[in-house]
């Protein structure tokens, strides 16, 4: 009979004491993030492998989620794209001669490379195509028209667009969009030396003074190629060096095709030019379906001379992930967004990802885009949310597959400084995300049990430029280590 009772007193003991431990971690949770600076505001969810709640934190609010937003976009490529694991045919530039004009087209490959040692996916060998037709062009033009012309999602900051953050997205892509600036001393007095492929005009105001202190600084107006650069830097500083931003694409990519063609001994006659197509209400989705009108369509092409194959696409989505690529995510949105009858633009490519949610069982409350990277600052989402669509994910025929992309933690990408030496070192797989007054983390985690768990976590209003992710990694070692 003893025996009986004390089972019976086990059996309603248990269940207190689990709700003890749960109590406990909450209110660990809790403390940790009191002690980020005041006015941060947090949401976090984290699920078991069965989807119960062990976190709920503000798990409905709406938060900026910063480059948290490439896991829509990158799970919307893997659900909607096809053939993405073999050579990209549909994506690589192309050359084609109308008279004597070379036209250089974009297909929305962010991989074209003018690098003196690319080997893959280069424009050398587009150049070489036509230096071996001919040794006398007139006109040299990019042409981006596959998509509308929109470089940047509605949302993007001014002062992030002269910056690589913030460059600008085109189908005609080249070298990241990004060229290097690089400011050395000179001899004390004298201005500093700029090292810069002329396509921007300098307006050096650099000067070099004694020791080795540098307060240098650089500004460019949007869409304008007259680039100050101010302030000191030491004779005996190091060399400093910028990426910059290329607000037209298509422009770059056609100046660089002529110094190519120029150094094989191609005469260039005439000027540098670019076709675009101008955002139109045909573009919106919404505006198409209201109105019963189809996607205005890109220019037809003619005859190609030459076009790249670059590799697998899903490359590209790896790459994105793991280091936060905002370009590639902005034209993975544009290229999901040509999927059965789209026009390219930003409006049609959230009409996808809002498709692929809806299959998830996301409610609509749940999210707000106005790009693909995640520079937009008008973005939202709420943390049960994108707990909702990485469950969704992991069960997609695709969903190991998304998961490799994701970067991990003490190991590689955005995460391999974050997690080193913790229970959680190498058992992180997630995206982060940064933005100002923003911090993001979602993915999932191996806990202390070995389960799965799948999370996300966001704090906004973060005071200055205080980083919250110390309280957030010290919040997610405690719950897997409780689990």
């Amino acid at each position: 009979m003893k025996h009986i009772v004390l089972a019976l007193a086990l059996t309603v003991a248990m269940p207190a004491l689990a709700q003890a431990q749960a109590q406990s971690l909450d209110q660990r949770i809790a403390a940790k993030l009191a002690e980020a600076p005041t006015g941060t505001r947090f949401g976090l969810v984290v699920t078991d492998p069965n989807g119960r709640e062990i976190v709920a934190i503000n798990p409905d609010g709406r938060f900026i989620p910063a480059s948290n937003t490439k896991i829509y976009t990158t799970a919307a490529a893997f659900a909607y794209l096809p053939d993405i694991n073999q050579p990209d045919t549909a994506g690589g530039a192309a050359v084609r001669m109308e008279g004597d004009d070379v036209v250089l087209v974009g297909r929305g490959d962010a991989r074209l490379s003018s690098a003196d040692d690319c080997t893959v996916d280069c424009l050398a060998t587009l150049a070489d195509a036509i230096a071996a037709k001919t040794k006398r062009v007139r006109n040299v033009i990019g042409d981006d028209m596959i998509y509308p012309d929109q470089h940047w999602g509605p949302g993007m900051s001014w002062n992030n667009i002269p910056s690589s953050s913030g460059t600008g997205a085109s189908a005609l892509t080249l070298d990241d969009n990004e060229l290097k600036l690089a400011v050395s001393p000179a001899k004390v007095g004298e201005a500093a030396k700029i090292e810069l492929w002329p396509y921007f005009t300098i307006d050096n105001q650099a000067k070099t003074v004694p020791g080795d202190g540098t307060e240098l600084g650089w500004t460019r107006d949007p869409n304008g190629k007259l680039l100050h650069i101010t302030g000191t830097i030491g004779a005996d500083a190091k060399p400093r060096t910028w990426k910059l931003g290329i607000d037209d694409p298509a422009d770059y990519s056609a100046w660089r095709l002529k110094v190519l063609l120029e150094a094989r001994g191609v005469k260039v006659k005439g000027a540098v030019q670019v076709r675009h197509r101008p955002l139109t209400p045909q573009d919106d989705p919404e505006y198409r379906v209201k109105n019963n009108v189809a996607v205005t369509p890109a220019a037809p092409s003619g005859p190609v001379l030459a076009q790249l194959t670059p590799p697998p696409f899903a490359e590209d989505l790896k790459h994105i992930n793991k280091v936060s690529q905002n370009l590639h995510a902005e034209l993975t949105l544009r290229r999901v967004a040509l999927f059965q009858g789209g026009s390219g633009s930003i409006a049609d490519g959230v009409a996808k990802v809002e498709k692929m949610l809806t299959a998830a069982g996301l409610p609509r409350t749940a999210w707000d885009f106005s790009d693909g990277s995640g520079m937009s600052s008008y973005n939202r989402v709420a943390p049960r949310g994108t707990v909702a669509l990485l469950r969704w994910v992991a069960v997609q025929p695709w969903g190991a597959q998304f998961r490799d992309t994701l970067p991990i933690g003490g190991v590689d990408g955005t995460l391999a400084r974050r997690f080193k030496g913790t229970p959680l070192e190498g058992k992180v797989f997630a995206k982060t995300g940064t933005l100002n007054q923003t911090n993001a983390v979602a993915g999932y985690l191996t806990a202390a049990s070995g389960k799965t768990l799948t999370f996300a976590f966001y704090a906004n209003d973060v005071p200055g430029d205080v980083s919250a992710t110390k309280y957030m990694d010290d919040v997610l070692n405690m719950v897997a280590a409780g689990n």
